[in-house]
């Protein structure tokens, strides 16, 4: 969306709702740990956009500490290869939807990958699914917001 398109969408918004009582920014959410951004391993992924989990999802998918480690018997899990794992399977996600002509009603999608869970003891993969939401950034550009199916 360029700019122009931009502030023509925010003025008709505004003609119609009025001036906003509230904003909370994307970056704001960042600020606040509300989303975490992981743009830079994102983009290793091949995935130009804007990306951010959800504390829930980065907690199921990717959190991975030392004494997680040491619970589970020294698996050789990591939280960076975690991401990256999360990460992949969405450039992957992303790029059969864009192949298939990404557009708003097609949303949200959905992807999967194998995780070990953190929890308990066990050591076995089991399957996660995530949910990913391709919308306007601050500035109205793309980016792609990744949390559990039962959020939003």
């Amino acid at each position: 969306m360029s700019t122009q398109e931009t502030t023509t969408h925010t003025d008709a918004m505004r003609e119609v709702f009025g001036e906003p009582i509230s904003v909370y920014t994307r970056a704001q959410a960042i600020e606040d740990g509300q989303l975490i951004d992981v743009s830079t391993t994102a983009r290793e992924a091949g995935i130009v956009w804007p990306v951010a989990l959800t504390p829930a999802a980065w907690a199921d998918c990717v959190a991975w500490t030392d004494e997680t480690e040491a619970r589970k018997g020294y698996t050789g899990q990591s939280e960076s290869g975690r991401l990256w794992d999360v990460v992949w399977m969405l450039s992957l996600a992303v790029r059969g939807a864009l192949r298939r002509g990404l557009d708003a009603s097609q949303q949200p999608l959905y992807f999967s990958l194998m995780r070990t869970p953190a929890a308990g003891r066990g050591v076995m993969p089991r399957k996660a699914t995530l949910k990913f939401m391709v919308g306007p950034n601050d500035d109205g550009h793309p980016c792609i917001t990744v949390m559990l199916p039962t959020e939003d």
